[in-house]
């Protein structure tokens, strides 16, 4: 009689390793067939643009599509319909050069990206899905919101290039500044009544979608983070750590106009964190008032003119229309003018 009793720390051990063993087989295999699917679209786009060089009418185009996609569909099945086929010939055309980093996407992702007619803001999202590994409903949400062009609002025209060329690259505290902050994600309907408590609870409760909203390199440290100076105690609403930029980074949430009073006392967390809290390899603390309206000019006269760690930002419960967009550029290219 076998009287040997098993571990369960061994059934555990072994477990976990075959269970490691099976992931990384599956990862490999879901890489390979990946990349494989990749490559057969491109090709396949590749043989329908030079097979309609030379011919000017569309209609000639048309009917090539349509005669391929009937006898691939009667040998292959599904996935040759002639839309499918009219993206592969879009996804050559707008990826005319093939490169490995091409794989590191899904095929879904490209299905989204060629739906972009401007290279550069194509270019943007697709660094920006390889770098941050954003998933195909990540990077519907970002286009949705408009993320490239909050982006480029305040940049340069270098800067834009640059943005096209590399993705966002946090260099500066003002490269985490959008503005817009889109929090459409939010239980909260515009022209309601809600509190600033409310507003912090509903990011808290949706703290992944806020993350992703926020950018690159955010780690969340706390809400309502006491700080205390001589007998007084103080609260900011959000603190979060920037890994990229080595910097804390303060919010404050605000209903309404942003008042001197409101950049004061950011500018005193601020020094705070910068005399007590943070190390000496570490960057200075970036402060940003997150409000529905945003006081520029306020802002402007309260802060020194050198300032480049405060910032005064709008936030929108809804993703705005292109139009709606389009009217903020121009209200800003105003603002601009007026400085």
């Amino acid at each position: 009689m076998n009287n040997e009793i098993i571990n369960e720390n061994e059934i555990n051990n072994l477990y976990n390793n075959i269970k490691e063993l099976v992931e990384q087989s599956r990862n490999k295999v879901y890489k390979t067939v990946n990349t494989e699917m990749i490559n057969l679209h491109w090709n396949i786009g590749k043989i329908i643009v030079e097979k309609q060089e030379g011919h000017v009418r569309a209609k000639y185009g048309d009917l090539l599509i349509e005669g391929i996609s009937k006898k691939l569909t009667e040998y292959f099945g599904k996935g040759f319909s002639k839309r499918n086929l009219e993206r592969m010939r879009k996804f050559y055309m707008y990826y005319p050069i093939a490169t490995s980093i091409m794989t590191q996407l899904s095929w879904t992702h490209y299905l989204e990206l060629i739906k972009i007619k401007e290279k550069n803001k194509r270019d943007f999202y697709m660094n920006e899905c390889i770098e941050s590994g954003w998933t195909v409903e990540e990077l519907q949400r970002q286009r949705n919101s408009l993320l490239y062009e909050r982006l480029a609002l305040s940049a340069d025209k270098e800067k834009i290039l640059e943005l096209s060329i590399k993705g966002n690259k946090l260099q500066q505290p003002k490269d985490i500044i959008k503005d817009p902050f889109v929090l459409e994600f939010l239980d909260i309907k515009e022209n309601t009544d809600y509190l600033e408590s409310d507003l912090e609870k509903n990011l808290l409760e949706h703290l992944k979608e806020f993350l992703l909203e926020l950018g690159k390199g955010f780690a969340f440290i706390g809400n309502q983070v006491r700080i205390t100076i001589d007998t007084e105690h103080f609260y900011p609403d959000l603190v979060f750590y920037n890994r990229i930029l080595k910097c804390f980074v303060i919010i404050d949430l605000k209903i309404g106009k942003v008042t001197h009073q409101d950049i004061g006392q950011m500018q005193m967390y601020v020094n705070y964190y910068d005399r007590e809290i943070k190390q000496d390899n570490e960057n200075k603390t970036i402060g940003i008032l997150l409000s529905t309206n945003k006081n520029e000019t306020v802002v402007k006269y309260t802060l020194p003119e050198d300032n480049k760690t405060i910032f005064s930002s709008e936030y929108k419960l809804t993703i705005p229309s292109e139009k709606e967009f389009i009217n903020v550029i121009e209200n800003e290219k105003k603002n601009i003018e007026l400085v």
